[in-house]
């Protein structure tokens, strides 16, 4: 993430406009200055701390699923619909006011999944080129982030998402597939089910994964991944 201060994951700034009572003031002269001085550095120290405090109770933390919402990973009915292969263009997720066009990335030098870059593209969701695309069969993979160096991005409400919620995927070709939302589950990084999450299955699966959990200032990462497990169960042309 950056080198900026964060606190739960975000940056703290404190700033105040230049005609605020706590702005610096110019001292008077003599002892009078003296005695400013040593109530000016106290209270700037009373006002530091009462800004700290404000920062951390105004700051904004995304929702954890509910036990209540782990469902299954399973398909909604045994046997759904598919879809031919199509890129996918766009994804909406009404529940939680997402909608945002999908970039497509593949993998890093070392392999592992590239994500939105988080200064320019952290309002935008990215489909996993190398998984299948929406509602063929298979698992197709959708990922983006929970917060920036700005605030939420574009998967922050994510884990509050419940089983029976839709997400919509416009494809290419000008089909909107719509998946249901089976479970919503979050994992600790250490015990990612990879098999789980990306491997291959027998109907028309799609994951939505993004950060959560407690975010580690020392990596600069979140120690837990929310991942939402939804199947294919309608599709309608736009």
């Amino acid at each position: 993430m950056g080198s900026s201060p964060r606190i739960a994951g975000f940056r703290v700034v404190m700033s105040w406009p230049a005609d605020s009572a706590f702005a610096p003031q110019s001292p008077p002269r003599g002892r009078a200055r003296l005695r400013l001085a040593g109530f000016t550095g106290v209270s700037l120290i009373a006002f530091g701390a009462l800004a700290i405090v404000i920062a951390v109770l105004a700051q904004q933390h995304a929702p954890a699923p509910a036990p209540s919402a782990a469902g299954k990973i399973g398909p909604a009915a045994a046997k759904g619909p598919r879809l031919r292969q199509s890129p996918p263009v766009s994804v909406a997720i009404p529940a939680i006011g997402v909608q945002s066009n999908l970039l497509r990335l593949g993998r890093n030098g070392d392999g592992t999944m590239q994500v939105p870059d988080l200064s320019t593209q952290a309002n935008l969701a990215a489909w996993y080129k190398y998984s299948v695309t929406p509602g063929e069969i298979g698992t197709a993979v959708i990922e983006g982030h929970v917060d920036s160096y700005e605030g939420p991005a574009v998967f922050f409400r994510l884990g509050a998402l419940k089983p029976g919620n839709h997400i919509d995927v416009t494809l290419a070709d000008g089909v909107t597939a719509v998946f249901r939302v089976t479970g919503v589950r979050e994992y600790a990084k250490a015990e990612y089910p990879a098999n789980v999450i990306y491997g291959p299955s027998d109907y028309a699966a799609l994951r939505v994964i993004t950060c959560g959990g407690t975010f580690d200032s020392t990596t600069g990462h979140y120690l837990s991944s929310v991942v939402v497990f939804a199947s294919l169960v309608s599709s309608a042309h736009t």
